[in-house]
């Protein structure tokens, strides 16, 4: 099974948790091992710490809350032209890691093509950025002791085992940026369960929890975190949106009368209020967000000046929420990646393919289109020098 295979959607419940679980509480859903091939391994993990150079905070060891001083486990190296760069030591790392430190890899989705796909079915799926950590501990030691995130999370257990106490929140919905702290957490948590390899859990942002691998055994898991998207998120949008009106673009009128400053203010009142009455103002502000999500950015090597018309070339989105519409049967419209493309409306089949995101061959992609080869590189080179497509042989 490969990590496309593996479906963390219905493992979370698909529609029942969007309805049920979402932001409200924490799931576990327990699995097998075996369902889990193919997003990352301890072999994978290895390859990605000796092949990389990886700098601190990006890979750092931490326990009780605190970094581990990179020179414990790593040594700088002096390059010919005088270049440094931490190289890791093995055996330092391991002798870190033995005594109690956990090691934290940020941003795996960007290192691994099996994290890669778990958290582009995620993005599709919640309609928002997910960035995956990577946690390995081999200890009873916790590294970062009793806390919370600002984001939700979806926790995968890729091995061994991982004991986790959640102490729910104590403060509704807190934010990276907010106007109070969390009261601090209650003495007795309100759930005490272990990860074994397999097994997902939700947890929904402002949850007080710790965590240890506690078990006897090494654990290995990824936390997918959410961006969360709130009402602060909205009113930035609206604020954006507005400024097509004279009113809005105007300076206020610090220095003025009262009078000028109460019209002022009930002119940008009415403003807000008329679209926070809009039937389709939440659906407006979601397609904008789809529309401006962030590129999984992907070089497109040999091919750079041109897509060729290769039949066996695979072809994918590097966004996960592709926009299409049609403009009165002539044209029709792709928004992803912050950008649009118009193009005739005989292409709609091709891009309708390609915003699934997975990887389409060059030729099913003209033949779902009626047209030629050579008329589909086109279409896939703008997509391409746009920065949304990549391309790439059999792989």
């Amino acid at each position: 099974m490969t990590a496309e295979q593996f479906s963390v959607v219905e493992r979370l419940g698909g529609d029942g948790f969007l309805a049920r679980t979402l932001g409200r509480s924490f799931k576990v859903v327990r699995g097998e091992a075996a369902t889990l091939a193919g997003i990352l391994g301890w072999d994978d993990l290895n390859a990605i710490l000796a092949r990389h150079r990886l700098e601190p905070p990006r890979l750092r060891l931490a326990v009780n809350g605190e970094q581990v001083p990179a020179h414990l486990y790593s040594h700088p190296v002096t390059t010919r032209r005088s270049t440094v760069w931490q190289q890791l030591q093995p055996s330092e790392l391991h002798k870190q890691l033995s005594e109690g430190a956990t090691l934290v890899l940020d941003a795996v989705d960007d290192l691994h093509p099996g994290v890669g796909a778990l958290a582009a079915q995620l993005e599709r799926w919640l309609r928002t950025g997910v960035q995956v950590n990577l946690y390995a501990s081999w200890t009873s030691t916790e590294g970062f002791g009793v806390h919370w995130d600002d984001h939700d999370v979806v926790v995968v257990q890729l091995d061994g085992a991982k004991r986790w106490r959640i102490y729910g929140p104590t403060r509704v919905l807190p934010m990276h940026r907010d106007v109070e702290r969390p009261e601090p957490p209650p003495d007795e948590p309100v759930a005490d369960l272990v990860l074994n390899a397999g097994d997902v859990l939700y947890l929904p942002r402002g949850w007080w929890h710790a965590v240890a691998a506690s078990e006897g055994r090494h654990s290995l898991h990824v936390t997918c975190g959410l961006q969360s998207t709130t009402g602060a998120d909205l009113f930035t949008w609206l604020s954006e949106v507005l400024r097509v009106h004279e009113s809005v673009r105007a300076d206020v009128p610090r220095f003025g009368t009262a009078e000028e400053q109460r019209v002022f203010l009930d002119t940008i009142g009415k403003l807000i209020a008329a679209e926070l009455e809009s039937a389709d103002l939440i659906d407006r502000f979601s397609a904008a967000r789809d529309a401006t999500e962030r590129a999984r950015l992907v070089p497109s090597l040999p091919y750079v000046t041109a897509v060729p018309p290769d039949p066996e070339l695979r072809v994918r989105l590097v966004t996960t929420r592709a926009a299409l519409t049609a403009d009165r049967e002539k044209t029709v419209r792709l928004t992803t990646g912050g950008e649009e493309w118009t193009f005739a409306v005989k292409a709609r089949p091709m891009l309708t393919l390609l915003a699934d995101g997975e990887r389409h061959r060059l030729a099913e992609l003209a033949q779902a289109a009626g047209i030629t080869l050579a008329q589909a590189a086109r279409v896939v080179t703008e997509l391409v020098d746009g920065q949304v497509a990549a391309v790439g042989g059999e792989r």
